[in-house]
């Protein structure tokens, strides 16, 4: 199953699944306004996600495609589309216009880095320094904290260069999403905004390179594990546009992981309360040169097949 959330003008956020041919189900209901409360009511109940939903969609009555309905003795009542899709969602946003929003309103994001080898090959070469390199082939991963709901930004959202930065970077990545007790209950995409030329600048400044407003996109579908094959075996490829030119092309596959998710996530909760619904960014493969920075105006597009695309204009904070 897919799932996103939307916005709808006068109506606000929405849940939708979103079906083989991209056509959107609105299953929003009072007792699950988001995806965060639709999987924790899934997981209350101990009953699987599309029980859930199928019965929210008995509630409500909404047919599919997605029929929009009236709000009677409303003044000014939404006007809604019929047939609404992913490609009708997928614009920039605005309050007067239906777009998507990031996929669940996760109340933490964390981030694992040098999970790839081409990934510790280039910090290392760049810092002059071995720490990269140890930690790959180390018995600990590298897990920092990324972002909460107010630093992320959806599908069309501005992501951001640091004030202070003038080397930030795309870090495009699979990302995981943790259930109660640990497992995964859905994947989605994920751009690691981070600011090299901080980190580089002395490792202990981490914090300040990866966490600030618009270093997390997050998007644009939730996708279920009962959707994947197998999650260490997806190609993933990203683009930097600018001036609506190619600038930077890259790809990796997930089999180039170092680290199976359950080992991620066993460090991650040892000894740290996280919440229901906490994202977790798997690290990055795709290494963008140094001499291309993201600069004001690109646009950043990440996918994977069947998880829809990523894309996010760049602007300078």
């Amino acid at each position: 199953m897919k799932l996103i959330q939307f916005h709808l003008p006068n109506l606000g956020k929405r849940v939708g699944i979103v079906t083989r041919d991209e056509e959107v189900i609105d299953v929003t209901s009072e007792e699950s306004p988001g995806v965060l409360e639709v999987l924790e009511l899934a997981d209350r109940e101990q009953v699987s996600i599309g029980v859930i939903l199928a019965d929210i969609q008995e509630k409500v009555a909404t047919p599919a495609p997605m029929q929009f309905r009236s709000l009677p003795d409303a003044e000014n009542a939404p006007t809604e589309p019929e047939g609404l899709t992913l490609n009708k969602l997928d614009v920039a946003p605005a309050e007067d216009v239906p777009h998507l929003l990031f996929p669940i309103d996760s109340p933490e994001v964390w981030g694992c880095g040098v999970t790839y080898k081409r990934s510790a090959d280039m910090r290392d070469d760049d810092s002059e320094q071995d720490i990269y390199s140890r930690v790959y082939y180390a018995d600990r991963p590298e897990i920092f904290f990324k972002a909460t709901p107010a630093r992320c930004v959806g599908p069309n959202g501005f992501i951001g260069i640091r004030s202070d930065s003038t080397l930030t970077a795309t870090e495009p990545e699979l990302a995981y999403i943790l259930g109660s007790d640990g497992e995964i209950v859905g994947y989605t995409l994920c751009n690691d905004v981070s600011a090299w030329d901080i980190e580089r600048d002395n490792p202990l400044y981490l914090p300040q390179s990866k966490v600030f407003y618009g270093c997390c996109a997050l998007g644009p579908m939730l996708v279920t594990p009962s959707e994947i094959d197998d999650p260490y075996n997806l190609d993933m490829r990203c683009t930097v546009l600018r001036d609506e030119d190619v600038l930077y092309q890259g790809d990796v596959n997930t089999s180039q992981i170092n680290w199976k998710f359950e080992e991620l996530t066993e460090f991650l909760m040892r000894d740290n309360p996280i919440p229901f619904g906490t994202v977790v960014s798997t690290g990055t493969g795709i290494i963008v040169p140094n001499d291309l920075p993201l600069a004001a105006g690109d646009i950043v597009q990440i996918e994977i097949d069947g998880f829809g695309t990523l894309a996010n204009p760049v602007k300078q904070l």
